[in-house]
């Protein structure tokens, strides 16, 4: 199912492709204008001028060795543009879920176990508001608080300082996120500056996203909290924690998982807003600034690119639920 909605996101990208002429669509393995000289060269090349089919044909062939065209936004092969971009979104997430997961889950369990108590009202008042709050509004304030206010976590991905630094004194990049290649590499002060700058941004998710799960968990515990066999297992004389941590959140946290891969999808294919108004180069800041200068390419690069992630990790979380639920393997 999963290889078929992929194939069907390409379907879509290559059926895109085909509303713009051979020569706009030859724009995209320009790299210089020196190259629009040899335009009719490049179609001839790429089979932008044969039939539809024959052209599928090869673009997809383009396309498993990783020829995506040339993003102008980026300056550089599109391929190239997001292995360049996606470490710092990653760098992002790894932050944002652990933070999100944990606020979401650990309120949302106390919500439902002090059902109508203060904290659960204030549970569903926050949850409703950080779910409406718009992405850009929270974090103009963060910055306005910490950065403004505060002079700390500093918008970007590195201080000059650190970005100078490191044109000087190239790191070994193991993975390109910083703060382990930072670590790795012995600079502690590069990882410390980048933690500094993806902290905020990586809040500002949490906070927000964490609306979602918070509810979700909620909801799912008391559903769980009203079986037979929580009744039985307070029957028996267990404490009310060992109840609730060892027999209902194991069963409630399963309807999370599928929300949290989604969540994970999503984050890792860029949050727009957020690396905007953090001006944080991450994969999202890449689309929109493709976008924005009508980069064709790199726009259709990053669809196929989500539609990868995406795929990846549903099959991740299908393959979790039977680590969760044993029924699930029969």
């Amino acid at each position: 199912m999963l290889p078929l909605i992929l194939l069907g996101v390409i379907l879509i990208v290559f059926t895109i492709l085909q509303c713009f002429s051979p020569a706009q669509r030859a724009i995209a393995y320009i790299q210089s204008t020196e190259d629009m000289l040899y335009i009719n060269d490049i179609i001839k090349k790429y089979h932008l001028d044969d039939p539809p089919y024959i052209q599928f044909l090869y673009w997809f062939d383009n396309l498993l060795h990783g020829n995506l065209g040339f993003s102008v936004s980026a300056r550089m092969p599109v391929s190239q543009a997001i292995l360049t971009f996606f470490p710092a979104t990653v760098e992002l997430v790894m932050l944002a879920i652990p933070l999100l997961l944990i606020i979401g889950t650990l309120f949302g369990i106390l919500s439902a176990v002090y059902r109508d108590s203060l904290i659960d009202h204030f549970v569903r008042v926050f949850s409703i508001g950080a779910w409406s709050m718009p992405t850009f509004w929270s974090g103009i304030i963060l910055l306005a608080i910490f950065y403004g206010g505060l002079g700390m976590f500093p918008p970007g991905r590195l201080s000059t300082q650190i970005a100078l630094s490191l044109i000087q004194n190239p790191i070994h990049q193991y993975t390109g996120i910083y703060i382990i290649d930072g670590v790795l590499n012995g600079r502690f002060d590069v990882a410390w500056d980048s933690l500094n700058h993806v902290f905020l941004p990586s809040l500002n998710l949490a906070i927000l996203s964490s609306a979602l799960p918070m509810r979700i968990m909620r909801s799912s515990m008391l559903e769980v909290l009203g079986k037979d066999y929580i009744a039985a297992a307070k029957a028996k004389g267990l404490s009310k924690w060992v109840v609730i941590w060892k027999h209902a959140v194991k069963n409630a946290i399963i309807p999370l998982i599928t929300v949290s891969g989604i969540m994970v999808a999503n984050l890792l294919t860029g949050v727009v807003i957020t690396e905007t108004v953090f001006a944080y180069p991450g994969l999202g800041y890449f689309a929109a600034g493709a976008a924005r200068s009508l980069d064709m390419p790199g726009v259709l690069g990053f669809a196929i690119f989500a539609a990868v992630i995406y795929t990846i990790v549903n099959l991740v979380v299908d393959l979790l639920y039977a680590v969760i639920d044993p029924r699930i393997r029969y």
